[in-house]
């Protein structure tokens, strides 16, 4: 990932001490006053703070892709670890407030259909097939990049918490992801694919500067499920959520692309995810989700909250992209 541009005090200090090597206590200051003015402002919300979402996106990169020109030595300084330590735990109650009440039934998988049943509301996936500009998909190529072009690493991290048949489950959808070995094939590939085609630089971390914090948020989202051993069950959830609600909205965009004139080239990763999902869904829900819960009963909940936590981070991101083309703004930083 590139180094991006600050976005206020917070990420000016983290991206001087990468850039530097600057003395790595100076963030550990600059978050005493992060939160010694954040704790005074009632309508504060870290999900749309731009320096803090900017600052967890970096520490986190850390442990990914990298950093362009930055250090791999980072990547485990104690001062910087404390420092995500403190934003996580702001990072997780607003997460929490986002969600709210996640009912349960008991029955984890009754409870994952249910909650990822298709809407009856026309959606931002019937907008794109029907009505989106070339403009419009463009914007949200950019807003999925992010995560769409290292599609299925931070899922992956779940692999050696598990065992047995639960194990084997998450493996069996995760190569699909990367193409069963076939590196053409690998979803990441087919979106980089897409972005080109409408236009786009298909760089890892290359719009970087021009997405929201409501965007990062989500992508945090998933880095904070991923990284942690006690978020297991939230990450199983999340990616149930993900395969459970993909086919459809996939073919509609498919849909919307072709309408603007695009061939395969640009519509083959949404192609795929119409086939393999409708699959993924299955063992993902059934097998991964059902296996866990009932292999280990205390992490029901958590699956059910990290699937009603993409959702909202879907709906969040929806909301502002609508928002703004509502307005005839973009929904991208200026």
């Amino acid at each position: 990932m590139p180094v991006p541009q600050a976005r206020g005090p917070l990420s000016a200090t983290l991206v001087s001490i990468l850039r530097s090597s600057a003395d790595p206590r100076e963030l550990t200051a600059a978050t005493d006053a992060y939160e010694d003015a954040r704790s005074i402002d009632p309508t504060y919300d870290i999900l749309r703070d731009d320096d803090a979402q900017l600052t967890l996106t970096l520490l986190y990169e850390l442990h990914l892709q990298g950093i362009e020109n930055v250090s791999d030595e980072w990547e485990w300084n104690p001062d910087l670890l404390a420092v995500r330590s403190r934003l996580e735990a702001r990072f997780e109650s607003g997460i929490a407030e986002l969600v709210g009440e996640v009912p349960s039934s008991g029955d984890v998988v009754a409870d994952l259909w249910a909650m990822t049943a298709p809407s009856a509301g026309p959606g931002l996936a019937s907008f794109m097939a029907k009505d989106a500009t070339v403009d419009q998909f463009a914007e949200v190529l950019i807003h999925r990049s992010l995560n769409q072009l290292r599609e299925a690493d931070v899922h992956t991290l779940g692999i050696s918490r598990l065992s047995g048949a639960v194990k084997a489950a998450l493996v069996e959808v995760q190569s699909d992801e990367y193409g069963g070995g076939r590196a053409e094939r690998m979803h990441s590939r087919l979106f980089a694919d897409t972005m080109r085609a409408v236009g786009l630089s298909d760089r890892y971390g290359h719009y970087i500067d021009a997405v929201p914090a409501v965007t990062l948020a989500s992508l945090n989202a998933l880095s904070l499920f991923g990284f942690h051993r006690r978020h297991l069950g939230t990450l199983v959830g999340h990616l149930c959520a993900v395969e459970t609600t993909s086919a459809l909205p996939s073919k509609r965009y498919s849909a919307g692309l072709r309408r603007l004139g695009f061939g395969s080239d640009a519509t083959l990763f949404y192609d795929e995810h119409v086939e393999a999902d409708s699959v993924h869904e299955q063992i993902a829900v059934r097998e991964l989700a059902g296996g866990l819960a009932s292999s280990q009963p205390h992490r029901t909940d958590d699956i059910l909250f990290g699937a009603a936590a993409c959702l909202a981070f879907d709906d969040l991101l929806g909301d502002h992209l609508t928002s703004s083309w509502e307005k005839g703004e973009t929904s991208l930083r200026e």
